[in-house]
């Protein structure tokens, strides 16, 4: 058994390979090989990991896809999305807290939430779509 630092290593660079090619990555991809000769994947290495390491490769996918459509929304929208949800990696705000920093209202906050997750949601959808056609063309 391989200390976890060493498979944390491994999981470490084969993500940033992946990354280089811009490949979306999966939990089911192959890694590697055990002492036997059987085909590890990221999934199997990582349940006998702690939860939490989970939960956080999760999390920095999500965050990752995330990123990929809020470049379509303008400064203030970004501003927004990013204080709540905490997107820059820090504390969550309320809409109050958003107001406040912006000298705007709060209803004026979530009018704007919302017009932006709108958005990035019909970026999103226009996109699986696209992914889907190209799919059933090959």
């Amino acid at each position: 058994m391989h200390p976890p630092f060493v498979i944390n290593n491994e999981i470490l660079m084969h993500l940033r390979a992946l990354k280089k090619t811009k490949k979306d990555v999966s939990l089911h991809d192959p890694i590697g090989q055990d002492k036997e000769g059987n085909e590890i994947s990221l999934i199997d290495v990582l349940k006998s990991e702690n939860k939490d390491v989970i939960d956080t490769i999760q999390l920095n996918m999500e965050l990752e896809k995330v990123k990929q459509y809020i470049d379509i929304l303008d400064d203030r929208e970004k501003e927004v999305i990013v204080g709540r949800f905490g997107l820059d990696l820090k504390k969550e705000k309320t809409q109050r807290e958003i107001a406040k920093e912006l000298g705007i209202s709060r209803s004026y906050v979530s009018r704007i939430e919302k017009r932006a997750l709108m958005k990035m949601f019909h970026e999103f959808y226009r996109a699986e779509k696209e992914k889907r056609k190209k799919a059933k063309g090959k």
